[in-house]
């Protein structure tokens, strides 16, 4: 059973909300030593350490076009709960992920056309510590497919944690999404680069 928070949880592009909103979810969220803001496949890792974390800052920033509506580019969606801000998926075409493109996770296996832009990626997602466990990467993983739908994309991909029962699996490394969670939006297993991760995917 996919547990729930018992408050709705309203989906909405990151082009639509605040700045400030998204910095409440990933203003503190960490990687490689700095702060991250969803910018792990988008900068080389020979270069992330010469970038600031205001610079990362400032590429979601742009990428994600916050606080302008009518734009008809974005990078994400962000989840509310009770009119807070609680999580963060990163997803838009594959081509847009430089580190992706050259990851043996999302490749092994597979004869794939990486230049393929109808392909969108659901790359990341954050969730703030006191909302984990309430289902709300469910909720993004479902908007994500027909978020990417009403863009033109012709399959979503995921490249998710296996749940094992009773192992647990930490949120650091949950930040790729779930197997079940993305079983659940409808996505189906398409490989198993390695014992712990799948590449999930749904053609629409």
């Amino acid at each position: 059973m996919v547990p729930r928070t018992t408050a709705p949880i309203r989906v909405v592009p990151a082009n639509q909300v605040p700045w400030e909103d998204l910095e409440k979810v990933l203003g503190k969220v960490r990687c490689h030593g700095g702060l991250c803001y969803c910018q792990r496949l988008k900068i080389r890792a020979t270069q992330w350490k010469s970038i600031t974390d205001e610079d990362r800052a400032h590429r979601l920033r742009a990428q994600t076009d916050c606080g302008h509506p009518e734009s008809d580019t974005t990078s994400g969606l962000v989840a509310y709960v009770e009119g807070e801000p609680v999580a963060w998926c990163a997803l838009e075409p594959r081509t847009a992920y430089p580190g992706l493109l050259v990851t043996r996770t999302a490749w092994a296996g597979r004869a794939e056309d990486k230049s393929d832009a109808g392909v969108w990626a659901a790359t990341c997602f954050i969730v703030k510590t006191e909302h984990r466990w309430q289902g709300i990467t469910y909720a993004l993983a479902s908007a994500a497919v027909e978020f990417a739908r009403a863009r033109g994309a012709h399959a979503v991909e995921g490249y998710a944690m296996i749940n094992q029962p009773g192992h647990d699996i930490t949120w650091g490394e949950l930040h790729v999404g779930s197997r079940n969670a993305f079983l659940a939006a409808g996505f189906r297993e398409v490989s198993r680069p390695s014992k712990r991760r799948v590449v999930m995917r749904i053609d629409l």
